[in-house]
C-alpha cells in the first residue's frame, strides 16, 4: 500500500507555503483563487448603465480589471459585488478584452479600447462618473490595504453624490 506523504516539518517549510498559508490564515483565499470569485456585469451601454444610477442618485461606479488579477478578485469579492447586489450600479471593464461597448459618446469601441481612452494602465482601477460622463471623484487606482478599500470606495461614492 502506497504512504501518504505529510508535511515537511516546520521548520523546513518554503517560504512561499507559509506565506499561502499566512494568506489564507487572514482570509485572503479569494486573492489566490481559492474560493470562486465574485463577478460584476461587463459594461455594454455607458449610457444606459448611467442613466440607472443617476435614477439611483448615484454615480455610475466602472471596475477596470484584468484578467487573472489577484487585486481586481479581492476588490470584486469584498467590496464591489455585495455593494452591487445591494443596488449600486457597478459595471466592469477588461482591460484586453476586445468585447464591444458603447461608449459615453454613443460610438462602439471595445473594452480595451475605453481603458486606453481613459488612461488606465494600472488594475484595478475604479472609476466614478456622472452627468455627460465625467468623472465626479478621485479615481481608485491599484491596491489598497484591505482594511482600509471600504472606507476609501465609500468616500468616493460620496463625492460623486455630491457632483450629481
Amino acid at each position: 500500500m502506497p504512504s501518504v506523504p505529510s508535511l515537511p516539518p516546520h521548520p523546513a517549510w518554503r517560504r512561499r507555503d507559509c506565506l499561502v498559508m499566512a494568506g489564507l490564515a487572514l482570509g485572503l483565499g479569494p486573492a489566490f483563487g481559492q474560493r470562486s470569485p465574485a463577478t460584476l456585469p461587463a459594461a455594454q451601454s455607458l449610457p444606459e448603465e448611467l442613466a440607472r444610477a443617476i435614477q439611483n442618485k448615484q454615480p455610475l461606479v466602472v471596475m477596470v480589471s484584468l484578467d487573472g488579477c489577484a487585486f481586481c478578485r479581492q476588490a470584486r469579492h469584498s467590496h464591489l459585488s455585495p455593494m452591487q447586489k445591494a443596488g449600486t450600479v457597478i459595471v466592469q471593464v477588461d482591460m484586453r478584452s476586445t468585447q464591444a461597448v458603447v461608449d459615453f459618446g454613443g460610438k462602439l469601441v471595445t473594452h480595451d479600447q475605453l481603458a486606453r481612452a481613459w488612461k488606465v494602465s494600472i488594475a484595478p482601477t475604479l472609476l466614478f462618473f456622472g452627468p455627460q460622463g465625467k468623472e465626479v471623484a478621485e479615481r481608485m487606482e491599484g491596491a489598497y490595504l484591505p482594511d482600509f478599500y471600504g472606507p476609501y470606495l465609500e468616500e468616493r461614492i460620496a463625492q460623486g453624490r455630491k457632483a450629481l
